[in-house]
């Protein structure tokens, strides 16, 4: 079902770069509150454009296999298409949501987080999904939920100016972190409706409220991919601390130490971080839940994501969905 969408062609105007959203989105969604509080009632102007009014947070996965657990505890289903894009609304642990897949990496999750809140009355977006572990002390299985996200890949790609050395331009000065040889991690800009002026950003913190709600959560989590093949370890939810998002599925043990230690990031995926972008320009409240299917290239053999990630993505599912039935907006 398609119907046009007033600030569809202005929200994705703003659309930066690697799929970030430039916050000037802001003026043109019709969300207008700080990302620390819930976002406000809605105009009927807003209302206007909407495919369903009912108040509802926002669940989104990346691909398929991390929405499965989701999508068979959701009562009440109503299929929404937007482009091609399903959304699907109903009652998920009690609360009315709204679950689509943002699809994976940058582009793909931005134009489809401002979708959604373009189309429906989101009050709070919240992610589930797999990610790798960059912490050398999480480990396959353990559900990580930072307390803010970074887009590490945002990049300043140095000349050499001598044999195995890079500078930045004297001019770059948001080139703030450590170097990893040409690549020199940046901040982006971005505007709000509350913040107008052009400002630098690194980090997207989740919501204060949210989190807090997080690290009261005692969940059960599964170590097992069949009877008789299990971790070694019991899994566990780790909150706070730090993740990165970037537009590249990462397998390098040198690159996974550089990340730790540059940002001291937890975990890595290709999407949450965009989405913590959107949910900045547009304030509304967000909070993601990332479960280790493998170590990013940390690991001794190859990649582990095609043997966890069914489980880690049932973890993080089981965390949401306790998540959803005490947090207090």
């Amino acid at each position: 079902m398609n119907v046009w969408n007033p600030w569809r062609a202005a929200g994705m105007a703003c659309v930066l770069g690697a799929g970030l959203l430039l916050g000037g989105c802001a003026g043109t969604a019709p969300h207008a509150a700080s990302a620390a509080s819930a976002a406000p009632a809605r105009t009927a102007t807003a209302a206007a454009g909407w495919l369903d009014a009912t108040p509802r947070v926002a669940v989104l996965s990346a691909f398929a296999p991390e929405l499965v657990l989701l999508r068979q505890q959701l009562t009440e289903p109503v299929t929404h298409r937007v482009q091609g894009v399903e959304f699907t609304t109903g009652v998920l642990a009690g609360r009315p949501v709204v679950l689509f897949l943002s699809g994976i990496s940058m582009v793909n999750a931005t134009m489809n987080t401002q979708r959604v809140l373009d189309r429906f009355n989101v009050r709070a977006l919240v992610f589930s999904g797999i990610a790798g572990g960059v912490n050398p002390g999480l480990h396959i299985g353990d559900v990580s939920v930072p307390q803010q996200w970074g887009q590490y890949l945002e990049v300043l790609i140095a000349r050499e100016s001598g044999p195995g050395r890079y500078t930045a331009p004297p001019f770059m000065k948001d080139a703030m972190h450590p170097n990893y040889g040409m690549f020199f991690p940046r901040s982006v800009e971005v505007v709000t409706a509350q913040r107008q002026e052009v400002h630098r950003k690194f980090w997207f913190e989740v919501d204060p409220g949210m989190l807090a709600a997080a690290r009261r959560l005692e969940v059960p989590l599964s170590a097992c991919t069949a009877p008789g093949k299990c971790l070694s370890r019991s899994p566990r939810l780790v909150v706070g601390g730090n993740g990165v998002s970037g537009q590249a599925f990462m397998d390098n043990a040198s690159f996974r130490e550089y990340t730790f230690k540059t940002f001291e990031a937890n975990v890595l995926d290709m999407e949450t971080a965009a989405v913590g972008h959107v949910a900045y320009s547009n304030g509304v409240p967000y909070i993601a839940f990332r479960s280790l299917s493998d170590l990013a290239g940390g690991g001794e053999g190859e990649n582990e994501m095609g043997t966890f990630f069914g489980l880690a993505a049932d973890n993080s599912a089981k965390v949401l969905l306790a998540f959803l039935r005490t947090w207090q907006p």
